[in-house]
């Protein structure tokens, strides 16, 4: 299975893509999909649109999985984020792709086995989890990676009891 976690966001988008078979895991890319603060925000949307378009096209995935929306801070700042997760959520399902939304908790849980796990805690467990030798950077592709771990785990569960995807 191939998996798509995405970490939505307006100026940087963390993305991470891992191969999860027989209980391993392969990472096969992670970054992020920026975007420059001058840029009007229909060129940013479109950027983003455009590139997790590319990604999908690339690695044709069986699952995107993406972080669900909270905001506690700035109204502005969560109407950008929104409008970047959205074009996310058309890119994937223009192409058929099953999109699976997830809390900041659930990713916690999943990946640490503690849902108040810290940023570091969770990017220490990525690291081990995917076999690699650094923590990835930007953090945002770290929880992009997280995502789709979390999908992984998710998954196995739900099909061992027989659970239906999220959307």
């Amino acid at each position: 299975m191939v998996i798509i976690g995405v970490d939505p966001g307006y100026a940087i988008v963390g993305i991470g893509v891992v191969q999860y078979v027989g209980n391993k895991f392969r990472t096969l890319e992670y970054g992020a999909i920026t975007t420059p603060a001058g840029m009007p925000t229909t060129d940013r949307l479109k950027k983003i649109y455009d590139e997790m378009t590319m990604l999908i096209d690339k690695y044709k995935p069986d699952a995107v999985a993406i972080e669900e929306l909270f905001f506690n801070s700035n109204q502005k700042t969560a109407i950008n984020v929104a409008q970047a997760r959205g074009v996310i959520l058309v890119a994937a399902r223009n192409k058929d792709v099953p999109i699976y939304e997830y809390t900041p908790l659930q990713v916690k849980q999943s990946v640490t086995g503690y849902g108040r796990a810290d940023k570091q805690q969770i990017q220490q467990m990525v690291k081990i989890m995917l076999n690699l030798n650094v923590i990835p950077k930007p953090d945002d592709a770290a929880d992009g990676l997280a995502l789709a771990i979390c999908h992984a785990h998710s998954n196995k569960m739900n099909n061992m009891f027989g659970l239906n995807k999220v959307k």
